[in-house]
């Protein structure tokens, strides 16, 4: 399974966007093509084990999985870059999509919450959400234009609490990167991506998450270059076995 940056990504599209449509064969027990998949950084790990065990199923589909913010990947499909799916981590963005007129049939498929990362050993002492209004600590948020940002954002309303943030990234991975390599004392992520950082982070549950659940909706987009392999990914994905895969790493099932 090919996984290109989000910046290879982008060339990509422009260059697609300019051959011709790959051909496919509608036949479900001989689907073929290359299914572009738009998805939220924080489904990483679980799209890429989906996408593999579907490559196998069907060696004739390639599945190329692009993740970033989820604002982020809305504008690029709104702006014509080609894809047949996009999994979105909040309902909002996919609304910008939809609002386009590019989706056809979204459907929420999973949520998920914050919680607190600290590098291993939690250096900085944090305990809490409060930790995040202390200045002597440097902390790390989402961007507000992202899901996890808006829903951190969201979070502090609700309890009353103003963060005093050093770093504002682009994508919930990108927040997380800091942890790990302990460039901050603590970051607002996923409760999903703590789990998937395994030993490099710790996590601090947040009793308050319930405030901020993120919807996480799924379509296949208008214009899908494969449809038909496009669609029985959708449909694998939300399969038994693909939210077995999910509720491992981590999210709610609605």
């Amino acid at each position: 399974m090919k996984k290109p940056s989000l910046i290879a990504a982008a060339g990509i599209a422009l260059l697609a966007g300019c051959a011709a449509p790959a051909a496919e064969t509608t036949d479900p027990d001989t689907l073929s093509g290359t299914v572009t998949v738009l998805a939220a950084a924080s489904l990483t790990e679980s799209l890429d084990e989906l996408a593999a065990r579907f490559e196998e199923a069907h060696p004739n589909v390639d599945v190329v999985v692009s993740y970033g913010g989820s604002s982020a990947l809305a504008e690029q499909i709104v702006s014509g870059s080609p894809a047949d799916i996009f999994f979105s981590a909040n309902a909002s963005t996919m609304t910008t999509v939809t609002e386009a007129g590019l989706t056809v049939d979204p459907e929420v498929l999973l949520t998920n919450v914050l919680e607190i990362a600290v590098p291993a050993g939690n250096p900085g002492g944090v305990t809490g959400l409060a930790d995040f209004a202390n200045a002597g600590l440097t902390l790390a948020l989402c961007d507000p234009a992202v899901p996890c940002g808006s829903a951190a954002e969201k979070l502090f309303a609700a309890i009353d609490i103003t963060p005093s943030v050093d770093t504002l990234e682009e994508d919930v991975k990108a927040a997380l990167t800091k942890v790990a390599l302990g460039e901050v004392d603590a970051a607002l992520v996923y409760v999903t991506d703590v789990i998937a950082a395994g030993d490099d982070v710790e996590g601090i549950a947040v009793p308050e998450a319930g405030d901020a659940v993120n919807d996480y909706p799924i379509s296949l987009l208008a214009g899908a270059r494969s449809p038909a392999a496009a669609q029985a990914f959708i449909d694998f994905v939300r399969s038994a076995e693909g939210i077995e895969v999910f509720r491992d790493a981590g999210f709610g099932i609605p």
